[in-house]
Formats: C-alpha cells, structure tokens, sequence
C-alpha cells in the first residue's frame, strides 16, 4: 500500500508531525544536513575505491612466460617434489583472479558496513551537538520572549534593551523596543484623551446640574427666570452635541475610510468658505480664496469636516479686521490645499502640539475644545495625505494639505455637494 506524501496530508495533520519547539527543528535540520553531507561522501569514496584497480597476480609458465592478473597474491611457486601436481598456469591465473575478486568485493562489503555504522554515530554526535547549538542560539530569543511577557500597559516603559554585536538578534530587540516605544506613546496619548474628554464633558454637566438646581430651590422663580434657565441648558446641550459629533468624527477618521471616490477639493473648498461666509462677515474677517482645480480621492465628507474645521480655526483664532487665505491647486499631480490665517503670534514649538486633541493655545470660554486640527490631521492621515504647518511673520498660522495623485481622474469634477452636512460640528 502506498502511503501518502507530507504534502497530501490535511493542514491539520501536517501541524501536528511539525515539531512546534525551534529548537527540536533546528536539531532535526543540522541532523538531516549531515547525515545527506555524509552519505554523499561515502557514495563517493565507494565508487573511487571501487573504479580503482587491484594489484597484478604474477605465475611463472612451463616455457618461463610471466602470467599477469589483478590481485595482490606474492609468487607462486610450480610445484613442490612430491606435493601436488602441479596447477597449469592458465588455470592458475584464473582462480588467482577470482580470489582476488572475492577478496575485493569483501573488502568493499565491509568498507561500507563500517562507514555506514561510523556515519550513524556521528550523526547521533552531530544530532547532540546541533541540539547545543541550537539553545545557545535560541537563549537570547527566549531572554527576549520572557521579557516581553513581563511587559504589560503598566510596565510598557521598560525596554528590551540588548547589548552586542549588530546581527539579526540585536536588529528584533530594536525593532521590538521601538514597537514598545511607539505603543507607549499610543497609550499615553490615549490616556490623556480620555482624560481631557472626561473634563470637557464634566464641564458643561456640572454647569447643567447647578442650572436644574438652580431653577428647583428658587421658590421665586418666575417664567421669565425658567425661560433663561432653559435657553442656557440647551446652548450647553448644543455645545455637548457638537463635541460628541467633533469626537465621532475623529474617531471614524482615525479608524481610516470605508469609502473612497473621484472628487475636486476646489468644489468642497468653495462651498466651505460660502457657509462660513456669514461668521466671515460678523467678525469682520476678509476672505481671500485662490481657487483651482484640485482633483483627488477619498471621503467627500471627511475632506469637507477637514476643510471646515480648517477654516473654522482659521476664522476664530483671527484678530479684528484681519484676513484669511484658501487656495486649491494641482501640484506634481498632488491636490494640494492652504488655508492661512492672520492672527496672535504662534510660538514654533507649539505648531506640532496644536494637532493632538484637547490642545490649544489658550483654554478660553467659547473658543472650542481643541479638536479641530485634531480633526484635521486624522483625516489627512486617513487619506494619506501629507500636512504641513508653519507660523507666519505677522502671526497666525499656515497650514497645507498635498492629496495624493489619484489613479484616475475621470469623474472627479462630479462630486455631489448635496451629500455634504450643513457645517455643524465644527468645534
């Protein structure tokens, strides 16, 4: 019966044959190395021994002639005075050939026999041998994967740290230390989102609750005190739902995009400054766009929320009578989209600092919660775009978002700007 090969064999099957420890392979792999090396050498040297030629057989004939033949027989005499008669030579040579025959194949019989019995103990040695040398190769490996078991979200500082030369062991502990550096950085920037939503949310249920109090102790309360009680209680509602919107809207954008499709920032660009254009107006802002084509490919809705949140930042953190800048064009087949802004001076350091959540400048009133630029730079990532701030002389503060080049061009001047939102949630 014919048995079926490893390969024939069920997934499952083939994992349970497989040693599961690296150890047990690497032994098993030096094992079969030699033993293949070994019987490759002992198939060779028996065929150089057996391709080689005997030894001459020499018998004297009755006419003084020197008969030859293969073997390593000594001289023969003819005959001894009353001994046996005397072999003629012919048949002589003949069983002198067929001694020294048997007497070869023996000796290449046994010549295999004791190679064979010296190659299985030195692959059992070999076989030892590779089971040290495997564990002294492994034992960083296990040093590493002990501590990495120990490291935990409450320990993620420590670090691997190995010492030595720069081989492939050392470049894993590195890579697996600049893994743990950037989870850390990951938790920690987690952390402190969580905290800062916490307070932001704490905020305006506190002032809620102090309201409702307010409104059920005060036995003199009248319609009119209701009515202004009532009016703060849903401005502080309004503002609670643009802050949980402005968080789903970071969220989804982090998460990356479900949807891409052919689209012109230009378009999405236009319609965000004309809904911004009465706040423009009240704060006595001047608007100047710079508007070209600038096809791309993504989430018309998200490159809208990033596009208004741009703006909106840039219409807040404004000085009286000052100027905003949007411009759209193509470059190097990049969409590529500014918005500028007068304004307060912007410490440099601080530029990278205002793209994480809950950071800003200042921490006045009705100024938003800090996730704007936040937004912003999620939705760039998501579409792995490439953003760039910078200060200006005068203040204020510059920001450019480079699309990458769509793949294809056709129907990116068909975006539907009714399916954008109306510009809420933009704090």
């Amino acid at each position: 019966m014919r048995l079926p090969s490893l390969a024939a064999l069920a997934p499952a099957t083939r994992r349970r044959l497989t040693p599961r420890r690296v150890g047990v392979r690497l032994t098993l792999l030096y094992g079969a190395l030699f033993l293949a090396s070994g019987a490759i050498l002992l198939a060779i040297t028996y065929l150089l021994v057996a391709r080689s030629s005997g030894g001459d057989v020499l018998v004297g004939g009755a006419d003084g002639e020197l008969l030859t033949g293969p073997g390593d027989g000594g001289p023969v005499d003819e005959g001894v005075s009353g001994g046996p008669a005397p072999v003629p030579p012919g048949e002589l040579a003949g069983q002198l050939r067929e001694q020294a025959s048997r007497q070869r194949r023996a000796n290449l019989r046994q010549l295999l026999v004791q190679s064979g019995i010296a190659l299985a103990l030195m692959v059992v040695v070999s076989a030892a041998l590779g089971w040290l040398i495997a564990g002294r190769a492994l034992r960083p490996l296990r040093t590493m994967t002990g501590a990495i078991r120990r490291i935990s979200a409450h320990n993620i500082h420590e670090r691997l740290a190995v010492r030595g030369p720069a081989d492939e062991l050392k470049v894993l502990a590195d890579t697996v230390d600049g893994l743990l550096g950037r989870l850390d950085a990951a938790l920690d920037s987690h952390r402190r989102f969580v905290a800062n939503a916490a307070h932001e949310l704490r905020t305006p249920l506190t002032l809620e609750h102090a309201l409702l109090e307010e409104s059920l102790i005060d036995r003199e309360a009248t319609a009119e005190s209701f009515r202004a009680n009532f009016e703060r209680l849903l401005a502080i509602s309004e503002q609670q739902a643009r802050l949980l919107e402005s968080l789903l809207t970071l969220s989804s954008s982090q998460r990356g995009l479900d949807h891409r499709e052919p689209l012109d920032v230009s378009l999405i660009a236009e319609w965000v400054l004309h809904a911004a254009r009465p706040e423009i107006e009240r704060r006595g802002l001047r608007a100047e766009p710079v508007i070209g084509p600038a096809p791309a490919v993504g989430d018309p809705v998200l490159v809208q929320s990033l596009l208004a949140h741009l703006v909106d930042n840039a219409v807040r953190h404004n000085t009286p009578g000052g100027h905003l800048e949007i411009a759209t064009r193509t470059r190097g087949g990049h969409a590529v989209v500014t918005v500028a802004n007068s304004g307060p001076p912007v410490p440099p350091e601080q530029v990278e600092r205002l793209f994480e959540p809950f950071q800003r400048l200042g921490r006045t009133a009705g100024e938003g919660h800090g996730l704007g630029l936040a937004i912003v730079h999620a939705v760039a990532v998501a579409h792995g775009a490439d953003i760039s701030a910078r200060t200006r002389a005068g203040g204020g503060l510059a920001v450019e978002i480079a699309f990458p080049p769509p793949p294809d061009l056709r129907g990116a001047q068909g975006i539907d700007i009714a399916q954008l939102d109306d510009g809420t949630g933009l704090r």
